[in-house]
């Protein structure tokens, strides 16, 4: 039947897209090798040695489904938090429980307020379901948290996205701060909390569980993907109270859970001088970095996260050359989607080969494309 669909008119009037293109797609496309992947803030260190000898005594019993309660690991993560583990949802990545948020809020219509630039995930999501998006422009480089309220407030939107310490940006906001946003939300709209960076930004910068244990409509999102080292495992859970963490079992996938992403996940955590180790290693990349950046004439801005954003202070058409630029050396980074954020490149921390290539590739491209 001529103009016949399957599917609803909310699928049928959305693209086919993917919120970011990997490296693998980039390699496929354009015929050209990563030498160097420091675009997806991803951890060019690693996972602990104690989390690859976990995952290969497990391997055996991969044939096994992994526990649909995820028992072991709310109760692992709530005696390192120090919560009770009804207080903990687990979930396939932040990203992943950001879907599940957005479909238990938003209906056709719905506002849904966030900063104009910030997480494309959080944002498909909110398409994918048709919420309409109210978008409040960085302020100064950061999330502007005034902004943020007076939308919720004038659109009466029951769902906003802020990301502590930030992406793209790498900037972040005192706890204090952080406290008082979202205690000063109505208590009719839930606050995703996204702490993607939470452990490699400043003490300062990370309330603590107990400052927003109790509020119903706060949920904290974190993962095992950044400081742990485990972005392909797709591990992330959420912090919120007993009752608005059960929410998730209303539609969560039970047997979504990888088991041996949930074994690497509780042997993670039990080695936390990895942790500290890895996290030391960041500091000293995130200074490399902004080294490189700053002999190349560019501007690095500060970052609580384990990437280094830096201006390349001109304009987004600049900033890709750069960014088409390194990869043609290998080197792959990314940009920030939408100006006057797209001025800037974003370069992942890691190895010290990958920061020598990347320090070799810049001025090349700059080079080429011309300095700021």
């Amino acid at each position: 039947m001529p103009g016949f669909s399957r599917f609803t008119p909310l699928v049928n009037s959305l693209p086919s897209t993917i919120p970011f293109v990997g490296p693998e797609a980039i390699e496929r496309q354009r015929g050209l090798a990563v030498k160097a992947r420091i675009g997806a803030n991803e951890s060019g260190f690693g996972p602990a040695p104690s989390v690859i000898q976990a995952m290969r005594e497990e391997a055996g019993d991969i044939w096994k489904y992994n526990d649909p309660e995820n028992h072991a690991l709310k109760a692992a993560l709530a005696a390192h938090l120090g919560t009770g583990p009804a207080n903990i949802a687990i979930g396939e990545g932040i990203d992943g429980l950001l879907g599940m948020i957005v479909r238990m809020v938003v209906e056709p219509g719905t506002p849904v307020v966030s900063s104009f630039g910030g997480y494309p995930t959080f944002n498909y999501h909110v398409a994918g379901y048709g919420g309409r998006l109210v978008a409040v422009p960085y302020v100064e480089d950061r999330e502007d948290l005034n902004g943020l309220l007076e939308a919720v407030k004038r659109q009466n939107a029951p769902l906003v996205y802020f990301a502590n310490p930030d992406n793209p940006m790498g900037s972040w906001w005192d706890a204090r701060e952080v406290v008082a946003f979202a205690k000063a939300l109505p208590e009719t709209c839930l606050l995703i909390l996204d702490e993607a960076y939470s452990e490699t930004g400043p003490a300062s910068s990370l309330p603590s569980v107990d400052a927003l244990i109790d509020m119903p409509n706060v949920m904290r999102t974190r993962t095992f993907s950044k400081a742990y080292g485990l972005a392909g495992a797709r591990v992330g859970y959420v912090i919120s109270t007993p009752e608005t963490a059960q929410s998730f079992d209303k539609i969560r996938n039970h047997f979504g859970m990888n088991r041996l992403a949930t074994v690497a996940a509780l042997a993670a955590l039990k080695d936390q001088s990895y942790l500290r180790d890895v996290i030391d290693k960041i500091h000293a990349s995130r200074e490399r970095i902004s080294e490189v950046a700053r002999n190349s004439g560019l501007a690095p801005l500060p970052s609580a996260t384990n990437f280094v954003t830096i201006d390349c202070r001109r304009d987004g058409t600049h900033a890709r050359a750069i960014v088409d630029g390194l990869m043609q050396h290998g080197v792959f980074i990314r940009m920030p989607g939408v100006a006057p954020l797209n001025r800037c490149i974003r370069v992942s921390t890691g190895l010290e080969a990958d920061m020598e290539l990347f320090a070799e590739a810049l001025p090349k491209v700059l080079n080429t494309v011309g300095g700021p």
